[in-house]
């Protein structure tokens, strides 16, 4: 996500470099090229008006200390402002509350809000250690029921069974006796996907909502959409009381429109971006990361935690211990190495998240697809 954005950013912050002072003559250039840069990026016209105004503001007539050039200064405070835009911090949910904690997932039919509670599960499970129950009372579609039930399986989590037959309020509501039997901490709700924002449509989820009156209210969106998806966030928020967004296939949206516009149109929070198809791809959404990965200047805090959680620790330390005894790296080692990396996002994936390596990575790929289109 943000590869255009980021591209023609770390291009146009440095034609302020070597100034003396920052002075609203030539900075305005530099602004004309971020403002550009940003309306490309399918960012929300208000957005874009308020963010420029925010950073002219704060940077005309800023004295350079003596340790950082006018660039660095410039770049500091159109990264500040990015991290204001965008949330300042990262907001967690809040599952302090009675068990069942009940999550609602929202949003319009193929933004992949049934994906996103098995991931969603899974990382409670796996990061916050809770005890999870998931139900679908989308009665639309049957498929989505046995989606959830199989994706359930597959992320270690119990699926409590729905049928079409019967109303969502009464699925939520026995899944939510059945939790509390059974000592689950978190009820994941998937709710029907919309088509379009419809009376009917919206009139159930309020009610289902007032019924069972969850602690979160996360709508799905999907990323590529742009500014659509914070303009779509605005019309839920207006019928249902939501807690947070859930960015999805970002990893496909190389703008970034909506992660920049959600937050200022709606006034809520991104809470995850789900960033790939498996189920461990889900991560927390941290303001001042984002922002630091669109200016360039990796996201070497996000790569710890992968690494942490994603690499093997006993091939690891193996491997270690096998090298400190002088035994060389034979091929079965160095498949391991790159099954690792791959479970890391792969080369491309790590690169991005390396302080100026972003760009590296973006010429890397441009080069192999040359070279796939070439072979064609």
């Amino acid at each position: 996500m943000f590869d255009n954005l980021t591209q023609r950013l770390t291009q146009t912050l440095r034609s302020v470099t070597g100034q003396a002072r920052l002075t609203e003559e030539n900075i305005k250039d530099t602004l004309r090229e971020v403002r550009m840069a940003l309306l490309e990026a399918d960012v929300a016209l208000p957005v874009v008006k308020e963010f420029i105004n925010s950073v002219k503001e704060r940077a005309v007539g800023q004295e350079v200390s003596k340790s950082l050039s006018p660039g660095q200064v410039f770049v500091k405070i159109v990264n500040e402002e990015l991290i204001k835009v965008m949330g300042e911090a990262n907001t967690e949910l809040d599952l302090s509350t009675t068990p069942p904690a009940v999550v609602m997932m929202a949003g319009l039919q193929g933004a992949g809000k049934t994906t996103s509670v098995a991931k969603l599960a899974r990382f409670l499970k796996e990061r916050k250690k809770k005890k999870v129950l998931v139900v679908s009372a989308d009665i639309y579609r049957p498929a989505a029921i046995r989606q959830l039930e199989t994706l359930a399986t597959d992320v270690g989590v119990e699926f409590f069974p729905s049928d079409i037959s019967q109303k969502p309020i009464d699925i939520v509501n026995s899944a939510i006796r059945h939790a509390r039997l059974q000592h689950h901490d978190v009820l994941l709700v998937d709710t029907a996907g919309r088509l379009a924002i419809d009376d009917a449509m919206m009139a159930e989820i309020r009610d289902l909502h007032a019924a069972v009156k969850p602690v979160e209210t996360l709508f799905v969106v999907d990323a590529m959409t742009g500014q659509d998806a914070a303009n779509t966030a605005r019309a839920f928020n207006d019928v249902l009381p939501l807690t947070g967004v859930i960015l999805t296939k970002t990893d496909g949206d190389a703008r970034g429109g909506a992660a920049l516009s959600v937050r200022h149109i709606t006034g809520k929070p991104i809470k995850f971006l789900g960033v790939g198809e498996k189920t461990d791809a889900l991560e927390p959404f941290h303001p001042d990361r984002i922002a630091s990965r669109i200016l360039g200047m990796g996201d070497v805090l996000s790569l710890i935690e992968e690494a942490e959680q994603k690499i093997d620790k006993v091939k690891a330390e193996k491997l270690a211990k096998k090298m400190t005894k002088g035994k060389g790296f034979d091929l079965e080692d160095f498949r391991e190495q790159i099954q690792q990396m791959s479970n890391m996002g792969g080369m491309m994936g790590m690169l991005e998240k390396l302080p100026g390596m972003g760009q590296m990575a973006q010429a890397a790929q441009a080069v192999s697809g040359r070279k796939r289109y070439a072979a064609v």
